[in-house]
Protein backbone atom coordinates (compact mmCIF):
# COMPACT_ATOMS: atom_id res chain seq x y z
CA UNK A 1 0.00 0.00 0.00
CA UNK A 2 2.52 2.24 0.89
CA UNK A 3 4.62 1.88 -2.55
CA UNK A 4 1.18 2.58 -4.32
CA UNK A 5 0.54 5.59 -2.61
CA UNK A 6 4.35 6.67 -3.39
CA UNK A 7 3.77 6.26 -7.14
CA UNK A 8 0.62 8.23 -6.79
CA UNK A 9 1.74 10.63 -4.81
CA UNK A 10 4.97 11.02 -6.47
CA UNK A 11 2.77 11.45 -9.86
CA UNK A 12 1.20 14.51 -8.24
CA UNK A 13 4.32 16.05 -7.37
CA UNK A 14 5.94 15.92 -10.70
CA UNK A 15 3.00 17.14 -12.44
CA UNK A 16 2.60 19.78 -10.17
CA UNK A 17 6.32 21.12 -10.69
CA UNK A 18 6.22 20.19 -14.38
CA UNK A 19 3.35 22.93 -14.73
CA UNK A 20 4.86 25.82 -12.73
CA UNK A 21 8.91 25.30 -12.44
CA UNK A 22 9.63 25.06 -15.86
CA UNK A 23 7.66 28.22 -16.46
CA UNK A 24 9.27 30.13 -14.31
CA UNK A 25 12.89 28.37 -15.60
CA UNK A 26 12.27 28.36 -19.26
CA UNK A 27 10.59 31.99 -19.78
CA UNK A 28 10.46 34.12 -16.84
CA UNK A 29 14.52 33.79 -15.76
CA UNK A 30 15.70 34.06 -19.23
CA UNK A 31 13.19 36.73 -19.75
CA UNK A 32 14.57 38.64 -16.79
CA UNK A 33 18.30 38.25 -17.78
CA UNK A 34 17.52 39.06 -21.09
CA UNK A 35 16.04 42.79 -19.91
CA UNK A 36 18.59 43.47 -17.34
CA UNK A 37 21.93 41.75 -19.14
CA UNK A 38 24.36 39.18 -18.59
CA UNK A 39 26.29 41.31 -16.78
CA UNK A 40 23.99 42.36 -14.18
CA UNK A 41 22.65 38.89 -14.28
CA UNK A 42 25.80 37.83 -13.81
CA UNK A 43 26.70 39.75 -10.38
CA UNK A 44 23.07 38.64 -9.12
CA UNK A 45 23.98 35.12 -9.67
CA UNK A 46 27.11 35.04 -8.11
CA UNK A 47 25.46 36.69 -5.16
CA UNK A 48 22.61 34.12 -4.90
CA UNK A 49 25.20 31.21 -5.47
CA UNK A 50 27.68 32.83 -2.53
CA UNK A 51 24.01 33.16 -0.39
CA UNK A 52 23.35 29.43 -0.50
CA UNK A 53 26.94 28.18 0.23
CA UNK A 54 26.70 28.74 3.66
CA UNK A 55 23.20 27.86 3.68
CA UNK A 56 23.58 24.63 5.75
CA UNK A 57 24.84 26.91 8.48
CA UNK A 58 20.69 27.72 8.74
CA UNK A 59 19.78 24.35 8.61
CA UNK A 60 22.71 21.97 9.73
CA UNK A 61 20.74 19.33 8.86
CA UNK A 62 17.71 19.71 10.44
CA UNK A 63 15.51 18.89 8.15
CA UNK A 64 17.16 15.39 7.15
CA UNK A 65 17.29 14.43 10.59
CA UNK A 66 14.01 15.55 11.26
CA UNK A 67 12.43 14.07 8.45
CA UNK A 68 14.22 10.34 9.01
CA UNK A 69 12.98 10.78 12.81
CA UNK A 70 9.68 11.91 12.07
CA UNK A 71 8.70 9.09 9.40
CA UNK A 72 10.69 6.31 12.21
CA UNK A 73 8.61 8.41 14.92
CA UNK A 74 5.56 10.54 13.88
CA UNK A 75 4.37 10.91 17.69
CA UNK A 76 7.83 12.74 18.02
CA UNK A 77 6.26 15.84 16.37
CA UNK A 78 4.35 18.10 18.88
CA UNK A 79 7.25 17.41 21.27
CA UNK A 80 10.13 18.30 19.12
CA UNK A 81 8.71 20.87 16.61
CA UNK A 82 8.47 24.02 19.13
CA UNK A 83 11.90 23.17 20.28
CA UNK A 84 13.37 23.14 16.89
CA UNK A 85 12.12 25.98 15.77
CA UNK A 86 13.60 27.86 18.48
CA UNK A 87 17.01 26.43 17.09
CA UNK A 88 16.34 27.25 13.64
CA UNK A 89 16.16 30.91 14.31
CA UNK A 90 19.12 31.23 16.33
CA UNK A 91 20.84 29.54 13.24
CA UNK A 92 19.05 32.06 10.97
CA UNK A 93 21.04 34.93 13.10
CA UNK A 94 24.54 32.92 12.70
CA UNK A 95 24.00 32.69 9.22
CA UNK A 96 23.25 35.58 8.47
CA UNK A 97 25.98 37.05 10.49
CA UNK A 98 29.13 34.82 9.04
CA UNK A 99 27.66 35.09 5.54
CA UNK A 100 27.60 38.59 5.02
CA UNK A 101 30.76 38.81 7.09
CA UNK A 102 32.33 36.92 4.12
CA UNK A 103 30.66 38.47 1.60
CA UNK A 104 30.95 41.99 2.15
CA UNK A 105 34.16 42.03 4.00
CA UNK A 106 36.44 39.82 2.06
CA UNK A 107 34.68 39.52 -1.16
CA UNK A 108 33.75 43.23 -1.40
CA UNK A 109 30.03 42.44 -2.44
CA UNK A 110 26.80 44.48 -2.28
CA UNK A 111 25.70 44.62 1.30
CA UNK A 112 21.92 45.25 0.13
CA UNK A 113 21.68 42.67 -2.63
CA UNK A 114 23.54 39.87 -0.24
CA UNK A 115 21.85 40.65 2.45
CA UNK A 116 18.33 40.57 0.61
CA UNK A 117 19.55 37.22 -0.67
CA UNK A 118 20.28 35.70 2.17
CA UNK A 119 17.29 36.37 4.08
CA UNK A 120 15.91 34.75 0.93
CA UNK A 121 17.98 31.97 1.61
CA UNK A 122 16.77 31.66 5.17
CA UNK A 123 13.02 31.49 3.76
CA UNK A 124 13.93 28.97 2.09
CA UNK A 125 15.55 26.97 4.21
CA UNK A 126 12.77 27.42 6.79
CA UNK A 127 10.22 26.16 4.07
CA UNK A 128 12.26 22.97 3.51
CA UNK A 129 12.92 22.47 6.78
CA UNK A 130 8.26 22.63 7.56
CA UNK A 131 8.06 20.63 4.33
CA UNK A 132 10.40 17.85 6.07
CA UNK A 133 7.66 17.35 8.47
CA UNK A 134 4.81 17.12 5.67
CA UNK A 135 7.26 14.72 3.97
CA UNK A 136 7.95 12.78 6.89
CA UNK A 137 4.24 12.43 7.57
CA UNK A 138 3.44 11.47 4.13
CA UNK A 139 1.50 14.26 3.42
CA UNK A 140 2.73 14.56 0.14
CA UNK A 141 0.29 15.91 -1.68
CA UNK A 142 0.01 18.89 0.38
CA UNK A 143 3.89 19.37 0.32
CA UNK A 144 3.47 19.34 -3.94
CA UNK A 145 1.17 22.34 -3.66
CA UNK A 146 3.74 23.68 -0.96
CA UNK A 147 6.52 23.09 -3.17
CA UNK A 148 5.01 25.27 -5.81
CA UNK A 149 3.63 27.99 -4.23
CA UNK A 150 6.56 30.05 -3.55
CA UNK A 151 7.16 30.22 -7.74
CA UNK A 152 3.65 30.72 -8.14
CA UNK A 153 3.55 34.01 -6.11
CA UNK A 154 6.73 34.59 -7.90
CA UNK A 155 5.91 34.63 -11.49
CA UNK A 156 2.54 36.67 -10.63
CA UNK A 157 4.72 39.53 -9.55
CA UNK A 158 7.48 38.92 -11.98
CA UNK A 159 5.10 38.78 -14.96
CA UNK A 160 3.82 41.93 -13.86
CA UNK A 161 7.06 43.94 -14.34
CA UNK A 162 8.22 42.30 -17.65
CA UNK A 163 5.07 43.74 -19.08
CA UNK A 164 5.60 46.86 -17.19
CA UNK A 165 1.67 46.75 -15.50
CA UNK A 166 1.55 49.87 -13.37
CA UNK A 167 4.56 51.37 -14.53
CA UNK A 168 6.55 48.49 -13.21
CA UNK A 169 9.97 48.08 -14.73
CA UNK A 170 12.28 44.83 -13.69
CA UNK A 171 16.22 45.51 -12.23
CA UNK A 172 17.85 42.81 -10.65
CA UNK A 173 16.91 44.10 -7.28
CA UNK A 174 13.19 44.16 -7.79
CA UNK A 175 13.39 40.43 -9.13
CA UNK A 176 15.53 39.28 -5.96
CA UNK A 177 12.59 41.34 -3.59
CA UNK A 178 9.43 39.53 -5.74
CA UNK A 179 11.59 35.91 -4.21
CA UNK A 180 11.64 37.68 -0.99
CA UNK A 181 7.49 37.77 -1.10
CA UNK A 182 7.06 34.60 -2.69
CA UNK A 183 9.40 32.32 0.38
CA UNK A 184 7.91 34.82 3.05
CA UNK A 185 3.97 33.98 1.90
CA UNK A 186 5.34 30.35 1.18
CA UNK A 187 7.02 29.89 4.90
CA UNK A 188 3.77 31.55 6.74
CA UNK A 189 0.90 29.21 4.98
CA UNK A 190 3.62 26.25 5.30
CA UNK A 191 4.25 27.15 9.16
CA UNK A 192 0.43 27.19 9.60
CA UNK A 193 -0.19 23.27 7.77
CA UNK A 194 2.49 21.86 10.27
CA UNK A 195 1.27 24.24 13.16
CA UNK A 196 -2.34 22.40 12.49
CA UNK A 197 -0.75 18.78 12.52
CA UNK A 198 0.71 19.31 16.49
CA UNK A 199 -1.04 18.84 19.53
CA UNK A 200 1.08 21.35 21.43
CA UNK A 201 3.08 24.33 19.97
CA UNK A 202 5.23 26.83 22.45
CA UNK A 203 8.42 28.27 21.03
CA UNK A 204 11.25 27.51 23.60
CA UNK A 205 15.09 27.25 24.15
CA UNK A 206 15.91 23.96 25.28
CA UNK A 207 20.17 23.92 25.88
CA UNK A 208 20.46 20.29 26.15
CA UNK A 209 17.87 19.17 23.15
CA UNK A 210 19.46 21.57 21.29
CA UNK A 211 22.73 20.19 21.86
CA UNK A 212 21.53 16.64 21.33
CA UNK A 213 20.30 17.51 17.66
CA UNK A 214 23.21 19.50 16.76
CA UNK A 215 25.10 16.33 17.85
CA UNK A 216 23.02 14.08 16.13
CA UNK A 217 22.68 16.08 12.90
CA UNK A 218 25.99 17.38 12.81
CA UNK A 219 27.25 14.32 10.10
CA UNK A 220 24.02 15.89 7.83
CA UNK A 221 25.35 19.53 8.01
CA UNK A 222 29.10 18.61 6.98
CA UNK A 223 27.67 16.54 4.57
CA UNK A 224 25.58 18.86 2.87
CA UNK A 225 27.83 21.81 3.32
CA UNK A 226 30.50 19.62 1.28
CA UNK A 227 28.02 18.63 -1.20
CA UNK A 228 27.02 22.78 -1.79
CA UNK A 229 30.90 23.78 -2.57
CA UNK A 230 31.30 21.55 -5.26
CA UNK A 231 27.41 22.09 -6.47
CA UNK A 232 27.13 26.12 -6.29
CA UNK A 233 31.06 27.08 -6.38
CA UNK A 234 31.35 27.37 -9.87
CA UNK A 235 30.29 30.97 -10.48
CA UNK A 236 31.43 32.32 -7.13
CA UNK A 237 35.51 31.09 -9.23
CA UNK A 238 34.39 31.87 -12.28
CA UNK A 239 33.51 35.73 -10.77
CA UNK A 240 37.08 35.75 -8.83
CA UNK A 241 39.54 34.14 -11.15
CA UNK A 242 38.46 36.08 -14.55
CA UNK A 243 39.41 39.92 -14.42
CA UNK A 244 37.49 43.03 -14.66
CA UNK A 245 33.83 42.74 -15.70
CA UNK A 246 34.85 39.41 -17.32
CA UNK A 247 34.57 37.47 -14.15
CA UNK A 248 31.08 38.69 -13.81
CA UNK A 249 29.99 38.66 -17.63
CA UNK A 250 31.05 34.85 -18.39
CA UNK A 251 28.82 34.15 -14.83
CA UNK A 252 25.91 35.32 -16.76
CA UNK A 253 26.67 33.14 -19.63
CA UNK A 254 27.26 29.95 -17.37
CA UNK A 255 23.97 30.32 -15.92
CA UNK A 256 22.15 30.27 -18.85
CA UNK A 257 22.94 27.05 -18.93
CA UNK A 258 22.91 26.49 -15.21
CA UNK A 259 19.32 27.66 -14.72
CA UNK A 260 18.27 24.91 -17.43
CA UNK A 261 20.59 21.84 -15.59
CA UNK A 262 19.23 23.48 -12.52
CA UNK A 263 15.09 22.84 -13.49
CA UNK A 264 16.07 19.55 -14.73
CA UNK A 265 17.75 18.34 -11.39
CA UNK A 266 14.22 19.30 -9.69
CA UNK A 267 12.92 16.53 -10.86
CA UNK A 268 15.19 14.13 -9.87
CA UNK A 269 15.13 15.72 -6.14
CA UNK A 270 11.33 16.00 -6.24
CA UNK A 271 11.92 11.72 -6.40
CA UNK A 272 14.87 12.14 -3.78
CA UNK A 273 12.33 13.27 -1.01
CA UNK A 274 9.77 10.69 -1.60
CA UNK A 275 12.53 8.42 -1.63
CA UNK A 276 13.89 9.40 1.61
CA UNK A 277 10.98 8.86 3.99
CA UNK A 278 10.22 5.30 1.98
CA UNK A 279 13.77 4.28 2.50
CA UNK A 280 14.06 5.12 6.13
CA UNK A 281 10.87 3.10 6.45
CA UNK A 282 12.17 -0.02 4.86
CA UNK A 283 15.72 -0.04 6.91
CA UNK A 284 13.51 0.70 9.87
CA UNK A 285 11.26 -2.89 9.18
CA UNK A 286 14.27 -4.58 7.71
CA UNK A 287 12.13 -4.89 3.92
CA UNK A 288 14.26 -5.65 1.06
CA UNK A 289 15.26 -2.53 -0.60
CA UNK A 290 16.41 -3.36 -3.94
CA UNK A 291 13.80 -4.14 -5.79
CA UNK A 292 12.98 -0.25 -4.65
CA UNK A 293 16.43 0.94 -5.99
CA UNK A 294 16.30 -0.99 -9.26
CA UNK A 295 12.61 0.39 -9.69
CA UNK A 296 14.29 3.77 -8.99
CA UNK A 297 17.53 3.45 -11.06
CA UNK A 298 15.14 2.61 -13.93
CA UNK A 299 12.15 5.17 -13.51
CA UNK A 300 14.92 8.42 -12.98
CA UNK A 301 17.58 7.07 -14.96
CA UNK A 302 15.68 6.74 -18.20
CA UNK A 303 14.52 10.58 -18.25
CA UNK A 304 17.96 11.87 -17.42
CA UNK A 305 20.02 9.82 -20.38
CA UNK A 306 17.55 11.04 -22.45
CA UNK A 307 17.35 14.49 -21.82
CA UNK A 308 21.16 14.38 -21.41
CA UNK A 309 22.24 13.03 -24.75
CA UNK A 310 19.55 15.39 -26.32
CA UNK A 311 20.90 18.13 -25.50
CA UNK A 312 24.31 17.47 -26.91
CA UNK A 313 22.51 17.53 -30.12
CA UNK A 314 20.03 20.03 -29.44
CA UNK A 315 21.40 22.70 -27.08
CA UNK A 316 22.01 25.84 -29.77
CA UNK A 317 18.58 24.69 -30.60
CA UNK A 318 17.11 25.23 -27.33
CA UNK A 319 18.74 28.48 -26.81
CA UNK A 320 17.50 29.92 -29.58
CA UNK A 321 13.82 28.64 -28.84
CA UNK A 322 14.71 30.16 -25.00
CA UNK A 323 16.78 33.19 -25.33
CA UNK A 324 15.08 34.56 -28.44
CA UNK A 325 17.99 34.22 -30.71
CA UNK A 326 20.53 34.26 -28.67
CA UNK A 327 22.89 31.04 -28.37
CA UNK A 328 25.99 32.75 -26.82
CA UNK A 329 27.25 30.02 -24.56
CA UNK A 330 25.04 27.40 -26.12
CA UNK A 331 28.29 24.47 -26.05
CA UNK A 332 28.30 24.78 -22.33
CA UNK A 333 24.86 23.46 -21.78
CA UNK A 334 25.94 20.89 -24.27
CA UNK A 335 28.05 20.23 -21.69
CA UNK A 336 27.00 20.28 -18.59
CA UNK A 337 23.26 18.76 -18.81
CA UNK A 338 25.05 15.52 -18.73
CA UNK A 339 25.27 16.40 -14.87
CA UNK A 340 21.59 15.75 -14.38
CA UNK A 341 22.45 12.22 -15.52
CA UNK A 342 25.15 11.76 -12.50
CA UNK A 343 22.97 14.08 -10.23
CA UNK A 344 19.85 11.93 -10.65
CA UNK A 345 22.37 8.49 -9.76
CA UNK A 346 23.55 10.79 -6.85
CA UNK A 347 19.79 11.07 -5.68
CA UNK A 348 19.19 7.68 -5.70
CA UNK A 349 22.20 5.71 -3.99
CA UNK A 350 22.90 9.40 -2.06
CA UNK A 351 19.62 9.14 -0.63
CA UNK A 352 19.43 5.31 0.26
CA UNK A 353 22.67 5.83 2.39
CA UNK A 354 22.22 8.98 3.87
CA UNK A 355 18.53 7.15 4.63
CA UNK A 356 20.90 3.96 6.27
CA UNK A 357 23.31 6.87 8.21
CA UNK A 358 26.48 6.41 5.91
CA UNK A 359 27.38 9.66 6.03
CA UNK A 360 30.99 8.85 7.47
CA UNK A 361 31.78 7.73 3.37
CA UNK A 362 29.53 10.37 2.24
CA UNK A 363 31.44 12.84 3.72
CA UNK A 364 34.72 11.66 2.32
CA UNK A 365 33.02 11.24 -0.85
CA UNK A 366 32.15 14.74 -0.71
CA UNK A 367 35.71 15.92 0.43
CA UNK A 368 36.86 14.04 -2.76
CA UNK A 369 34.49 15.97 -5.03
CA UNK A 370 35.87 19.40 -3.87
CA UNK A 371 39.25 18.80 -4.43
CA UNK A 372 38.70 17.58 -7.66
CA UNK A 373 35.95 20.49 -8.68
CA UNK A 374 38.27 23.45 -7.24
CA UNK A 375 41.84 21.76 -8.90
CA UNK A 376 40.08 21.05 -12.26
CA UNK A 377 38.28 25.05 -12.02
CA UNK A 378 41.81 26.66 -11.10
CA UNK A 379 43.05 24.83 -14.20
CA UNK A 380 40.33 24.85 -16.55
CA UNK A 381 38.90 28.20 -16.26
CA UNK A 382 41.72 30.82 -17.06
CA UNK A 383 41.89 29.02 -20.34
CA UNK A 384 38.29 28.68 -21.26
CA UNK A 385 35.62 30.67 -19.16
CA UNK A 386 32.80 29.51 -18.28
CA UNK A 387 33.02 25.96 -20.79
CA UNK A 388 36.06 25.29 -17.89
CA UNK A 389 33.76 25.44 -14.94
CA UNK A 390 30.89 23.17 -16.82
CA UNK A 391 33.90 20.69 -17.64
CA UNK A 392 34.86 20.36 -14.69
CA UNK A 393 31.18 19.71 -12.94
CA UNK A 394 30.58 17.26 -14.98
CA UNK A 395 34.46 15.26 -14.08
CA UNK A 396 33.28 15.53 -10.82
CA UNK A 397 29.49 14.67 -10.87
CA UNK A 398 30.20 11.56 -12.65
CA UNK A 399 32.78 11.08 -9.99
CA UNK A 400 30.89 10.95 -7.03
CA UNK A 401 27.78 9.91 -8.68
CA UNK A 402 29.31 6.28 -8.96
CA UNK A 403 31.82 6.44 -5.73
CA UNK A 404 27.94 6.25 -4.05
CA UNK A 405 27.01 3.08 -6.43
CA UNK A 406 30.33 1.43 -5.51
CA UNK A 407 29.90 2.10 -1.75
CA UNK A 408 26.03 1.33 -1.62
CA UNK A 409 26.47 -2.31 -3.64
CA UNK A 410 29.26 -2.63 -0.45
CA UNK A 411 27.08 -1.74 2.36
CA UNK A 412 23.83 -3.21 1.16
CA UNK A 413 25.55 -6.13 -0.77
CA UNK A 414 23.62 -5.94 -3.39
CA UNK A 415 24.33 -8.02 -6.49
CA UNK A 416 25.81 -6.87 -9.84
CA UNK A 417 22.78 -6.83 -11.41
CA UNK A 418 24.05 -7.86 -15.53
CA UNK A 419 20.82 -7.76 -17.12
CA UNK A 420 20.37 -4.14 -15.85
CA UNK A 421 23.85 -2.69 -16.80
CA UNK A 422 23.56 -4.24 -20.44
CA UNK A 423 20.22 -2.34 -20.92
CA UNK A 424 21.99 0.98 -19.62
CA UNK A 425 24.65 0.67 -21.75
CA UNK A 426 22.47 -0.82 -25.42
CA UNK A 427 20.17 1.77 -23.90
CA UNK A 428 22.75 5.16 -24.33
CA UNK A 429 24.27 3.35 -27.41
CA UNK A 430 21.20 3.57 -28.92
CA UNK A 431 20.06 7.24 -27.46
CA UNK A 432 23.26 8.95 -29.77
CA UNK A 433 22.14 6.66 -32.59
CA UNK A 434 18.59 7.51 -32.59
CA UNK A 435 19.85 11.24 -32.05
CA UNK A 436 22.17 11.20 -34.72
CA UNK A 437 19.85 9.77 -37.13
CA UNK A 438 16.76 11.75 -36.70
CA UNK A 439 18.51 15.21 -36.05
CA UNK A 440 18.57 16.51 -39.76
CA UNK A 441 15.18 14.15 -40.63
CA UNK A 442 13.53 17.33 -41.41
CA UNK A 443 13.75 20.97 -41.83
CA UNK A 444 11.66 21.56 -38.52
CA UNK A 445 14.10 20.76 -35.72
CA UNK A 446 11.52 20.36 -33.14
CA UNK A 447 9.71 18.02 -35.30
CA UNK A 448 13.23 16.08 -34.72
CA UNK A 449 13.35 16.18 -31.45
CA UNK A 450 9.66 14.99 -30.94
CA UNK A 451 10.72 12.09 -33.30
CA UNK A 452 13.88 11.40 -31.17
CA UNK A 453 11.58 11.05 -27.74
CA UNK A 454 9.19 8.61 -29.42
CA UNK A 455 11.57 6.33 -30.89
CA UNK A 456 13.89 6.96 -27.21
CA UNK A 457 10.78 5.63 -25.73
CA UNK A 458 10.40 2.98 -27.32
CA UNK A 459 13.91 2.00 -26.90
CA UNK A 460 13.35 2.37 -23.10
CA UNK A 461 11.02 -0.26 -23.77
CA UNK A 462 12.75 -2.43 -25.97
CA UNK A 463 16.12 -2.53 -23.74
CA UNK A 464 13.98 -2.96 -20.66
CA UNK A 465 14.81 0.33 -19.08
CA UNK A 466 10.94 0.71 -18.37
CA UNK A 467 9.15 -1.91 -17.90
CA UNK A 468 5.44 -1.81 -17.39
CA UNK A 469 4.82 -5.43 -15.56
CA UNK A 470 7.72 -4.28 -13.39
CA UNK A 471 5.90 -1.16 -12.68
CA UNK A 472 2.39 -2.24 -11.90
CA UNK A 473 3.44 -5.26 -9.76
CA UNK A 474 5.83 -2.92 -7.62
CA UNK A 475 2.26 -0.39 -7.39
CA UNK A 476 0.14 -3.24 -6.75
CA UNK A 477 2.56 -5.32 -4.17
CA UNK A 478 0.95 -4.26 -0.27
Amino acid sequence: MQKKKFIFDLAILLVLNLLIKPFWTLIVEPKVQGQIGNQSYGQYFVLFNFSLLLNILLDFGLSNFNNKNIAQNGHLLSKHFSKMLGLKFALGIFYMLISLGIGCVFLNYDPKLLSILCINTFFLSFILFLRSNLQALHMFRVDSIISVLDRVIMITLVGFMLLNVFGLQITAEKFVYAQTIGYALTAIISFVVVLNKTHTFKLNWDWAFNRFILKKSAPYAILVLLMTFYNRLDSVMIEQLLPGNLGEEQSGIYAKSFRLLDAANQIAYLFSIQLFPLFSRMLKHKENIENVVKLSVTLLLTPALIVSIGTIFYAQHFFEKIYTGDTQGYEILAVIMNCFTAISITYIFGTLLTANGNLKHLNYMALCGIAINIILNFILIPHFYAMGSAISSVVTQFFTGFIQIYISYRVFKFRVNKRLLFSIITFVIGLFLINYLTFHLTKQWMLNFIIMLIFSGLLALITGMVNPKSVLRFIKYK
